[in-house]
């Protein structure tokens, strides 16, 4: 008994240990998509063991004849406020209520400050050898007869190898962002950055930048989404 109780001790040491590390490795700037992280990859921006794992990945990949492209990888705040701000206005000049026009934001598109793309661990990826009309990043084209259909079952089965995981999953009891078969992260590094990321204000953070419609962020709204849109993740990444 004794025995047990120093090892329960010395494991709860380990992870606070762990936690702690994590808070100081990672910094509010670069968690919120503020600092200056060292990228990896022509417009991909990718931490530099997951842009290795990613080439890796790639090269697994064009051996079976699919060749990942990332569409979209690191966006800073002021690109995830650019995109955020677009879509309120033009919600709001199709007439929606500012409430509803951020709703509609949300169910694909992060509040700037919250995206995961901020921490040069998550890419959305396409399969660059087909030819697609519209948007590409749509859930219709990586199932059944899609153009990415092959691509979605290859990161099925291979993702997971090379340290990559699909973040929202098509779990119908998951709440927050839509179902994305596109946007994947590398486990390594985003899960302890979102341990760090937890233990942020990021209400208080956000009430200092001005983002248009930003009176209607209410603390309720906000921990709501903290819990729905940033946690309803892949359990594998938490």
């Amino acid at each position: 008994m004794k025995n047990n109780s120093i090892l329960n001790i010395l494991l709860i040491s380990l992870l606070l240990f762990t936690k702690g590390n994590a808070q100081e490795k990672y910094s509010e700037e670069l968690l919120i998509g503020k600092g200056n992280p060292v990228l990896f990859g022509d417009g991909i921006g990718l931490q530099k063991e997951a842009y290795d794992a990613f080439l890796k990945m790639k090269t697994a990949a064009q051996k079976d004849g699919i060749n990942l492209r990332v569409v979209s990888g690191y966006r800073n705040f002021a690109r995830q406020k650019a995109i955020y701000e677009r879509k309120y206005k033009s919600n709001i000049n199709s007439g929606l209520t500012p409430e509803n026009a951020i709703s509609k934001i949300i169910e694909y598109s992060t509040i700037p400050g919250t995206s995961r793309h901020h921490w040069g661990t998550d890419i959305d990826i396409i399969d660059g050898n087909k030819k697609v009309n519209g948007d590409v990043l749509d859930p219709d084209k990586f199932h059944g007869i899609g153009p990415f259909c092959k691509l979605k079952e290859w990161l099925d089965k291979n993702a997971n190898t090379y340290g990559f995981y699909i973040v929202y999953t098509d779990n119908p009891n998951r709440k927050g962002f839509k179902y994305e078969p596109w946007h994947y992260s590398y486990k390594a590094i985003s899960k302890p950055m979102l341990e760090a990321y937890q233990n942020l204000d990021i209400i208080a953070i956000l009430k200092s930048d001005n983002l248009l419609g930003s009176e209607y962020l209410s603390e309720s709204f906000m921990n709501n989404y903290l819990k729905n849109n940033v946690m309803d993740i892949n359990p594998a990444l938490k």
